[in-house]
């Protein structure tokens, strides 16, 4: 009945409406006329001046949200974007084939969260491996998606289900669950399912597997050199077992994997790995969707040839192109000539006309100001917060310098992105005598020479890093500080690698995040109110095996 349905509505619409469907893109703006944007969109590749002309010229299947333009405010003003939301829907309600939009955002979770507070914040993935709880990762995309759902937004780009197993990735890290093929699966599936069960699409991505590069395919276009055993027991295996729940939709890596295609080509562009691995070996007939194609990584051919390419390899969303207009023409002209088939065409408009019915957009129930009461809901960030509690993994405890002594003089130093202010606070909130110093990303001598002068009045030190590897003077702050007399303690507020960069001190933690909620948890761990449970998600080369973690003894 749903497939007769599709087949009468494709009937129906023009081929300028069907490729408008397979477009998702990003508009400057806060309202879908917004006049203040007017002209950064016109001068940024979007063709049009606003939402609606987009609707209207472009006949676009949806739209992606972000912070930088507008979209979404920090802090999230909840009406704002429902209002944004519900206005788009009712212009696309208006159109001559009323089909109702998609509307996405990365709400991944941790560092990667377009929607913040008022509404909950939830730890990322790397932060949901060290938790161990395929549970906690269900209720947290639950909560998330009704988070979601209430602000209009009907599709979230995640759960990410890459395999992290290369410390130096850049672009993946803590957005990973972990190096585990097996506990990537599990969580990411329960995810899948909870954004599912709550009506929103769940997108897993980077297909097939952006885990092992040291390249970010923002700036780049990594090469992955696993062969074709490790991709199916590495990469391929969380995906796979995505497929097998019934995930709606798979992103592309902008990534060569010669195992997969010798052509040179990304993934986005590859049909041996879409349409040949994708779809026709693992059987998912979904929907896929490309990497923002204004990527670095997808920029190998002409720029008129890559969203055609795309679509011949399988893709059926092509996700931001950087010249809106060109590449909507450079489709609907490859269709005229005979480069891609009508036939072709319908094949992937059918299935997002398929999953905007599953999803229930074409009852067109758009949320109220009611609805917006389930943002920041007390029982979120109880979980979310549990969640917090039960990652922070703390890996080295010499002389149980941890937990803090009540009363201790304590110097929390770091760069601001690490939280070291917002950490002070806690702490002192629970009767430390604390101060506090904070830095530059790499701190200079002189931020580390009143370190040092500082740490001579202080029991403990506390250092909060943030990708040391990258900037050097965070090392030489915790060597310096390491040459004191005073216990100095690390915690990794972003990236758990950090201890392969820095000296041994007396102790060592990972929070997987610098949000409040984790630092929250690493102050609440810090001075005993939890005993540390997290266990770590990845191998620390040379260090720190996968699985390790200590707990405090028991008084």
């Amino acid at each position: 009945m749903r497939r007769g349905w599709i087949q009468r509505f494709l009937a129906h619409m023009t081929l300028e409406e069907k490729v408008g469907q397979m477009f998702m893109i990003d508009v400057y703006g806060r309202t879908p006329t917004d006049p203040a944007y007017e002209d950064e969109n016109l001068a940024s590749g979007r063709g049009v001046r606003n939402f609606a002309e987009a609707i209207e010229r472009y006949h676009v299947g949806g739209f992606i949200y972000f912070n930088w333009n507008g979209n979404i405010g920090v802090p999230l003003d909840p009406q704002q974007v429902q209002d944004l939301s519900n206005g788009l829907q009712e212009i696309a309600r208006k159109q001559r084939i009323p089909i109702p939009l998609l509307i996405a955002t990365d709400q991944e979770g941790g560092i990667v969260a377009r929607v913040r507070q008022p509404a909950t914040e939830f730890p990322g993935n790397m932060a949901l491996g060290a938790a161990r709880s395929p549970q906690l990762a269900h209720q947290a995309a639950r909560m998330t998606a009704r988070e979601l759902r209430a602000l209009g937004i009907n599709m979230n780009l995640a759960p990410v289900l890459d395999v992290n197993v290369n410390p130096s990735n850049p672009v993946i890290g803590v957005r990973s669950f972990g190096e585990d093929p097996e506990l990537v699966a599990d969580l990411g599936v329960a995810q899948v399912l909870g954004y599912q069960d709550e009506g929103v699409i769940a997108t897993v991505k980077h297909f097939p597997g952006h885990g092992d590069t040291n390249v970010d395919s923002h700036y780049g276009l990594p090469i992955i050199h696993h062969d074709r055993a490790t991709l199916d027991r590495v990469d391929l295996a969380p995906f796979k077992a995505a497929v097998a729940a019934g995930v709606d939709a798979v992103m592309t890596a902008h990534i060569v994997v010669p195992a997969l295609d010798d052509s040179g080509l990304p993934a986005t562009l590859s049909r041996p790995i879409l349409t040949g691995l994708l779809r026709e070996e693992l059987g998912f007939d979904g929907v896929i969707i490309t990497d923002a194609l204004g990527m670095q990584g997808a920029q190998v051919l002409p720029p008129e040839r890559i969203p055609v390419e795309a679509i011949k390899a399988g893709a059926d969303i092509l996700l931001m192109p950087p010249d809106v207009a060109l590449a909507y023409e450079a489709v609907l002209d490859a269709v005229r000539r005979g480069e891609i088939s009508e036939r072709r065409i319908d094949q992937s408009v059918a299935r997002i006309l398929e999953l905007k019915m599953r999803r229930g957009l074409f009852e067109w129930e758009l949320p109220g100001r009611d609805d917006l009461t389930v943002l920041g809901r007390a029982d979120h960030r109880a979980v979310s917060q549990r969640i917090a509690d039960g990652s922070i993994t703390l890996l080295r405890n010499t002389g149980n310098v941890l937990p803090l002594q009540a009363g201790s003089r304590v110097l929390v130093v770091g760069p601001q992105t690490a939280g070291p202010m917002f950490l002070a606070r806690e702490l002192q909130s629970r009767g430390l005598g604390v101060t506090t110093l904070v830095t530059g990303l790499n701190p200079t001598a002189a931020e580390r020479d009143e370190a040092v002068r500082r740490a001579g009045d202080a029991d403990v030190v506390v250092v909060t890093t943030y990708n040391a590897n990258s900037y050097p003077g965070q090392r030489q702050l915790v060597e310096r500080l390491a040459g004191t007399n005073q216990p100095v303690v690390v915690a990794a507020t972003r990236n758990p690698y950090d201890a392969a960069v820095l000296p041994p001190t007396a102790g060592y933690l990972v929070t997987y995040g610098y949000q409040p909620v984790s630092l929250v948890a690493l102050a609440r761990v810090l001075v005993g109110e939890v005993n540390p449970s997290g266990l770590l998600p990845v191998t620390i080369p040379g260090l720190f095996p996968y699985g390790a973690g200590l707990r405090y003894p028991a008084p």
